[in-house]
């Protein structure tokens, strides 16, 4: 059988942060995503810095998911296990498929890193409607470390053996086979 072969495909991503102390002028991590996202071909539709509002942040959810010209969401922030690390929480609602090894991957690479401390972190990805989401710590490190060495590769159509652009219907309507 033949190996199918994929052209590149741009996705329309957002990123969010979630904090309730960031702002434009000190927002790293997100800087980091967006930048990412867009030197490996992506388009970046949507970004915002949002309070740690559980309700807000579901509503902000709610209208990404349910936007049919958005393919991926990556938040920063929020994952931790304080009281107002919420983001898994608000987006469990929506969760169509979890991604469980997106969060196992990400915690042993962090490991090599940060040790121990990496067990802390609920880093996690799922597929909500037709939407790929990526649930990051708040730290330029872990951002770096998620997008470098997984979620830039996922969301490239030409990786192989396979990747998660492929999983998705609306996606692969998009790309010719």
């Amino acid at each position: 059988m033949a190996k199918i072969h994929l052209p590149f495909s741009p996705l329309n991503t957002g990123v969010v942060t979630v904090s309730n102390s960031r702002t434009a002028d000190n927002d790293d991590a997100s800087d980091l995503i967006a930048e990412r996202l867009e030197t490996a071909g992506h388009r970046v539709v949507k970004r915002e810095i949002h309070p740690e509002q559980p309700e807000q942040l579901k509503s902000l959810f709610h209208d990404w998911i349910g936007d049919p010209g958005m393919d991926v969401i990556i938040s920063s922030g929020g994952t931790g296990l304080t009281t107002k690390d919420m983001t898994p929480e608000v987006v469990r609602e929506f969760v169509r498929k979890p991604i469980p090894g997106f969060g196992e991957l990400f915690r042993m690479l962090s490991f090599e890193d940060v040790g121990t401390s990496a067990l802390e972190s609920r880093a996690e990805a799922c597929v909500a409607d037709n939407t790929l989401i990526f649930l990051l710590p708040g730290s330029p490190g872990a951002c770096r470390l998620a997008m470098d060495r997984l979620i830039l590769e996922q969301i490239d159509a030409r990786h192989r053996p396979c990747n998660l652009v492929t999983l998705l219907p609306r996606i692969l309507n998009k790309i010719k086979h």
